[in-house]
């Protein structure tokens, strides 16, 4: 495993997107340690995005040249998969020298992750591809084999094109590759919800829409940053509905094991499948409303059809 990462610079497109699969501590070093020294050795950026345990585990071997690796808990900073690319890969990335290749060890899934978050993950993985297409930018994506269930190891075969196995063994290219086909069967209807804050708004009513979910998030028991985040996110939702989505829609509000869920509904489809995960250019105006939701919101789902489109976000306590 320890030299498997460095010839899949060599592919057609310059993106590279390999699934590292790992079983234990000594295999879960073997298969990163030398992708990053590799970069820092080559000079180029290298950012690392894992959760806590993993992070130190790999700060603590990397030693000295920790220092010069970008160090990111991914358990904060991707509790949302729908932030991880325009918050953590492309925010890294996009402010890189241009000539060089940029490496990134990113680690979104990870035993424990809910069932109402990993399809997420899982779609998240599957756009990665067609948002690094054509750059030169290699994302290294480790998968504990030994505490992952099946389907996220079947899983990570149809949304990487490169496969590097646990223990010894080649890397191979995985026939299971689809990474278009796993993001059309990640947009899936969410599941309803029988007893909720419901608020139809139009235009003339957009304030009342975010008055109201904020009095629902408050008896709710959000506070502070959480309670304003909802705000935030009902606000941008709901304005985008009117703007875009046939201007109105429906302002759902419930509470769902401990966080305050907000649902938006409307008549509009959205057509583009990196709808809210492109960094906005710092000149532009307007246009930041999904971004801004998936950025401050600590889950993000969305289901857009000829019916319209659903966005449902999460908010716990902070």
């Amino acid at each position: 495993m320890s030299a498997a990462a460095e010839p899949l610079a060599t592919a057609p497109d310059p993106f590279v997107h390999p699934a590292l699969f790992y079983r234990d501590d000594r295999e879960y070093l073997d298969g990163t340690l030398p992708f990053v020294r590799a970069g820092l050795a080559a000079g180029e950026p290298v950012a690392v995005a894992v959760p806590g345990d993993r992070l130190r585990l790999l700060r603590d071997a990397l030693g000295d040249d920790a220092a010069a690796v970008r160090l990111v808990d991914m358990r904060e900073a991707g509790r949302n998969p729908g932030r991880i690319i325009p918050g953590v890969l492309r925010a890294f990335a996009d402010d890189r020298p241009a000539g060089k290749r940029v490496r990134i060890i990113g680690e979104p899934v990870w035993a424990g992750r809910s069932e109402t978050e990993y399809p997420a993950c899982v779609q998240h993985e599957a756009l990665i591809n067609a948002a690094f297409r054509g750059r030169a930018v290699t994302i290294l994506c480790p998968y504990d084999a030994a505490r992952l269930p099946a389907r996220a190891l079947a899983d990570a075969h149809a949304t990487h094109p490169v496969v590097i196995p646990a223990g010894p063994g080649p890397e191979y290219r995985s026939d299971a590759y689809a990474p278009d086909a796993v993001a059309a069967r990640c947009n899936e209807p969410l599941p309803p919800v029988a007893d909720a804050m419901t608020f139809p708004f139009a235009a003339a009513s957009l304030p009342g829409a975010r008055h109201a979910a904020s009095g629902e998030g408050r008896r709710l028991g959000l506070t502070g940053v959480a309670l304003e985040d909802l705000a935030i996110a009902t606000a941008e939702l709901t304005t985008n509905s009117v703007r875009h989505g046939g201007g109105s829609g429906v302002l759902r509000v419930w509470g769902e094991n401990g966080r305050v869920v907000c649902e938006v509904r409307d008549r509009g489809r959205l057509t583009d499948p990196l709808a809210g995960r492109h960094p906005a250019p710092h000149d532009q105006r307007g246009g930041r409303g999904l971004l801004m939701v998936n950025l401050i919101a600590d889950l993000v789902r969305v289901h857009t059809g000829d019916e319209g489109t659903t966005i449902r976000c999460w908010f716990g306590p902070r």
